[in-house]
C-alpha cells in the first residue's frame, strides 16, 4: 500500500476552453493543486511509476468556512455535517484533477498513466480540528491473477 498525504486546497478538474491553438483550463485553482499533488508524491514516494491495476482511495479535506463557527470557535448547530457545496467542486472532477496529477501522461510521476486506476473509492469532507486542507491517497497495486 502506497499512502501519500497532499496538503493545500483541493481544486476540481473544470471545463477546458480554446484560446487560439491551445486548450486551456477554465479554473485557475487546479495547476497549483496539481502542483501539491506531484511535490507530495516526490517527497514521499521513491519507487519505479506503477505500470499495473490499482486501486486507489482519496479522501479530500477542506477548511470549514468561518461562519460554521459561533463567537466562541465552536460550530454551529446548524452547520453542515457534509461537505455539498457547489464551491469546493463535483467529486469526479476533483478525482479528475487528482488522477492526472499522479499520472506520467500528464506531467505526475507515480502512474505511468492513470488508464490504469480500475476501482475508486473517494469522499470529500471538512477538516476537523488541527487538520490541514487537502487529500490522503492510498494507492493498492492490483495482483494479476490470471493463469499462466
Amino acid at each position: 500500500m502506497i499512502e501519500i498525504v497532499v496538503y493545500g486546497q483541493p481544486a476540481p478538474q473544470g471545463s477546458k476552453r480554446l484560446v487560439g491553438k491551445v486548450m486551456l483550463e477554465s479554473s485557475k485553482k487546479v495547476q497549483p493543486w496539481r502542483q501539491d499533488v506531484k511535490q507530495a508524491v516526490l517527497s514521499q514516494y521513491n519507487g519505479l511509476p506503477i505500470e499495473s491495476a490499482v486501486d486507489i482511495g482519496i479522501e479530500f479535506r477542506f477548511q470549514r468556512p468561518k461562519g460554521h463557527f459561533n463567537g466562541k470557535g465552536g460550530l454551529r448547530p446548524k452547520a453542515p455535517e457534509h461537505l455539498i457545496s457547489r464551491g469546493h467542486g463535483d467529486i469526479d472532477k476533483l478525482l479528475r484533477a487528482t488522477l492526472d496529477a499522479l499520472s506520467i501522461s500528464t506531467g505526475g510521476s507515480l502512474l505511468s498513466d492513470d488508464s490504469l486506476v480500475v476501482r475508486v473509492r473517494s469522499s470529500k469532507c471538512y477538516c476537523v480540528e488541527g487538520e490541514l486542507p487537502g487529500a490522503y491517497i492510498r494507492v493498492a497495486i492490483l495482483p494479476d491473477t490470471r493463469k499462466q
